[in-house]
């Protein structure tokens, strides 16, 4: 209940935050334009604050935090009175409403060179893209990669394995890409991975483990952090402190262990451990959970040694160029990202909504500042694509129709702008439909 009411929190946080810089583009251009703006408003539904302001702008935040819209005075929608249709936004020229309309998109984009900014001023933890080796027969290892650590992907230099993630999402669906590893002599080599053949769940996995790269993970004794109240190891007598040393015969590793647990439901399994300087033998016999077993073991998380460990952090205007450059990336990854989900390369399951978002928006500050930070650039820029889709109901479909009317020297009919419209909010709410189920399907 508490991780829910985290998440919600931060996901209204962060949607408010958002679709408040994406109204107030709006609203700003629209100003500067000379269009009188009726109403800004903060989310839909009854107010829970409004304020007339002295601009005559009726200033609103809504109880249903799920989007914004700035209503200005307009002939299409209500009657205007003579002296004030010099205030409508129909009124304006071309340009004008063009400018207005493209505010909101562009202002997201700044936003996030803003937002990016401020995360590199801050710091981000980070942990060095070091390879310990690779999985037989995968892609990896069909390109004969080396351990040691990626310093590029296609030339793009990486310094975390944040970095080599979001490069490598960037090349789903490509032929190829290039792989940058340096050895401990610091002696970088090239490698080329075949990625014709990449199949990428990402429920399931990262980008990187599958190529089958293995990141470097510290080793670990398994000690017991928690255990699940009435698991099977709480049952069997296990207590927090103890360290697992032997799981019948064979040494203990914590990926062999669960492997074992989860293919042994209901089986007894020996297990050696050593609890205050003594050794033990008991029995747990893993409770079914979904088709596998489960003793409810949590363990100490493993200390990683301090050179794998780094922190991205930049000066004043580094940090701008920095933050120019990673909004850049993501306006790149997210405008492919659109194109392979329309030609087919990416599947439509990959689309994720609000409950994705909500997730990663609890997920990302809970591990701190600068990572939250990181998921708001995010989602800023996605925000600020998505808007540009020529999709009737979005800002994409109005900057097409004035295409339109740049070309033939006059607008679209209302009833084809209308059944445009209807087509739009019926292409977007499948879309949204999509992206809901997704998001329940992972859950």
């Amino acid at each position: 209940m508490l991780s829910l009411l985290w998440n919600l929190f931060f996901f209204v946080l962060a949607l408010g935050l958002l679709v408040t810089i994406h109204e107030f583009g709006h609203f700003w251009v629209a100003r500067r334009c000379g269009v009188k703006v009726e109403r800004f408003s903060i989310g839909f539904g009854p107010a829970l604050w409004q304020r007339l302001g002295r601009d005559g702008t009726q200033y609103v935040i809504a109880a249903i935090p799920l989007g914004g819209y700035v209503k200005m005075l307009d002939e299409r929608v209500e009657e205007v009175a003579p002296e004030e249709r010099h205030l409508a936004f129909n009124t304006q020229s071309l340009k004008a409403r063009t400018a207005i309309v493209a505010a909101g998109p562009a202002a997201n984009l700044v936003f996030a060179v803003l937002i990016y900014w401020l995360m590199w001023l801050v710091g981000v933890p980070a942990l060095k893209p070091v390879l310990e080796g690779v999985l037989p027969q995968s892609i990896a290892a069909q390109a004969k990669v080396e351990p040691g650590q990626i310093t590029a992907v296609d030339g793009d230099p990486t310094r975390s394995w944040d970095e080599v993630n979001l490069a490598l999402v960037g090349h789903i669906g490509d032929a190829e890409l290039t792989l940058t590893v340096a050895d401990e002599r610091g002696i970088s080599r090239h490698y080329r991975l075949d990625t014709r053949q990449w199949h990428f769940d990402p429920d399931k996995e990262s980008s990187v483990t599958s190529l089958g790269l293995v990141p470097f993970r510290p080793k670990m004794d398994i000690v017991i952090a928690e255990l699940a109240k009435g698991g099977a190891a709480e049952q069997a007598g296990l207590k927090v402190g103890d360290k697992l040393l032997a799981l019948g015969d064979a040494k203990l590793e914590w990926e062999s262990f669960v492997a074992k647990v989860q293919s042994s439901p209901g089986k007894p399994l020996s297990l050696l451990i050593q609890r205050d300087g003594e050794q033990k033998t008991l029995t747990v016999v893993p409770q079914e959970q979904d088709g596998k077993g489960v003793v409810g073991i949590y363990p100490q998380a493993p200390k990683w040694p301090a050179e794998m460990l780094t922190e991205i952090r930049f000066g004043v205007l580094d940090a701008f160029t920095e933050g120019a450059k990673r909004t850049w990336q993501m306006v790149t990854l997210t405008g492919s990202t659109l194109a392979k989900l329309v030609t087919g390369e990416l599947s439509l399951r990959n689309l994720s909504g609000p409950v994705a978002i909500a997730q990663g928006a609890g997920a990302s500050a809970g591990i701190g500042l600068a990572h939250f930070l990181g998921f708001l650039g995010l989602i800023s820029v996605n925000l600020g694509i998505i808007n540009l889709l020529p999709l009737p109901v979005l800002d994409g479909g109005h900057l097409l129709f004035f295409m339109y009317e740049a070309v033939r020297g006059k607008p679209l009919s209302e009833r084809a702008q209308d059944l445009a419209f209807r087509i739009g909010a019926a292409l977007l709410l499948t879309l949204m439909g999509i992206a809901i189920f997704n998001d329940l399907a992972r859950l």
